[in-house]
């Protein structure tokens, strides 16, 4: 398996030392041509209707990235739903169930059915039969769909794009020698975009992120937001609240597709970090990891194991409670600093026309 965490530092390099470094970037960089290619024909066959888009009788508002991993789709997905049940709008969640077998309960959907505890959620592969399933079983009319920018097969009345700041475009560079999932060019598809981690990022990034929305979303609506840790809690929703968790030693990990916004957000929380572990995004997790994990904090002389909501509902069952090192999870909710009646004008009107 790849490590994804040296993947990362490999290709953002501007300095790689040695031929063979060079030569393995140069592959990459191929290959990236390819798959160009690839995504560019894919595109081109649906805007001419080649490949048909299913409209749904039912509101359709997708939630998707243009990079791969860890751009705060969750939290924001998680934020509409609730935004729609607080206003009696009966929602379901689409998702594909990444990396899920018959036997478990991934990390996104069960981190969505618990942060979003009004939305119904919905696993299924194909997004299309899945949105059938939601007005066909549920009676459902709304349907939040995550992950879906890159999925055209299913026609949406509202797309929104999440971008990191942290990182807002791959290093500018297509899979695999970059992290873009599509040309930038691809962002003229968005109906808006919702720059999140807007307060972890530097200001030549913002500059790029704004040229770049600029020169391809001209007038579209563009929100920026934060993800704000609220508290930490514990086996049996015990919480406890940061001025107690930075009095003690803490040991953190994760397996996320931008796990340095977690540990920076940790930093700014002045927490004491004695160590850290980083898996793979959608790592699953056994019973020889979380012993690994234990003895590293043993080591370092934690006093408390942290991780993220995400991996949280995948080492919870675990046994994790037996361990004298109690484990731990950040609960992190987005919060709009700018544009959010943008955003919710946008949904709302997609609604009020599909009635």
């Amino acid at each position: 398996m790849v490590d994804i965490t040296r993947f990362r530092k490999f290709i953002s390099d501007k300095n790689r030392a040695g031929i063979a470094a060079k030569i393995l970037f140069s592959i990459l960089v191929l290959l990236s041509f390819f798959y160009r290619a690839a995504i560019s024909v894919r595109n081109f066959f649906y805007d001419k209707s080649i490949f048909k888009s299913h409209k749904i009788e039912a509101t359709i508002i997708s939630v998707g990235n243009i990079t791969t991993g860890g751009t705060g789709k969750t939290p924001l997905v998680a934020w509409i739903c609730n935004y729609l049940t607080e206003k009696n709008v009966p929602t379901a969640i689409l998702i594909r169930g990444y990396k899920m077998t018959n036997s478990d309960f991934a990390d996104e959907p069960a981190m969505l059915a618990k942060a979003a505890v009004g939305a119904r959620v919905i696993v299924n592969p194909d997004r299309v039969a899945g949105a059938k399933k939601a007005i066909d079983d549920f009676g459902i009319k709304t349907i939040v769909a995550d992950d879906c920018f890159q999925h055209r097969r299913l026609r949406r009345d509202v797309d929104i794009v999440a971008i990191d700041a942290t990182e807002p475009f791959g290093y500018g560079r297509l899979l695999p020698a970059g992290l873009l999932r599509e040309p930038l060019k691809s962002l003229k598809r968005a109906s808006a975009v919702v720059v999140t981690r807007y307060n972890q990022s530097q200001g030549e990034n913002i500059e790029q992120i704004q040229k770049v929305l600029e020169k391809f979303m001209p007038g579209k609506p563009v929100a920026k937001a934060v993800h704000r840790p609220v508290t930490a809690k514990m086996m049996g929703d015990e919480t406890i609240d940061f001025a107690e968790l930075a009095s003690k030693k803490t040991f953190a990990f994760c397996g996320i597709g931008n796990p340095d916004a977690f540990f920076q957000t940790l930093g700014e929380l002045t927490l004491n970090i004695a160590g850290t572990k980083v898996y793979n995004d959608h790592h699953r997790y056994d019973q020889a990891d979380i012993t690994e994990i234990y003895e590293q904090a043993k080591y370092c002389q934690a006093d408390i194991i942290l991780t993220t909501q995400k991996d949280w509902t995948k080492t919870a069952l675990l046994g994790i409670e037996k361990f004298d090192v109690p484990f731990a999870y950040l609960v992190v909710e987005l919060e709009f600093v700018q544009g959010k009646e943008k955003i919710v004008g946008l949904i709302e009107k997609a609604i009020e026309n599909s009635a």
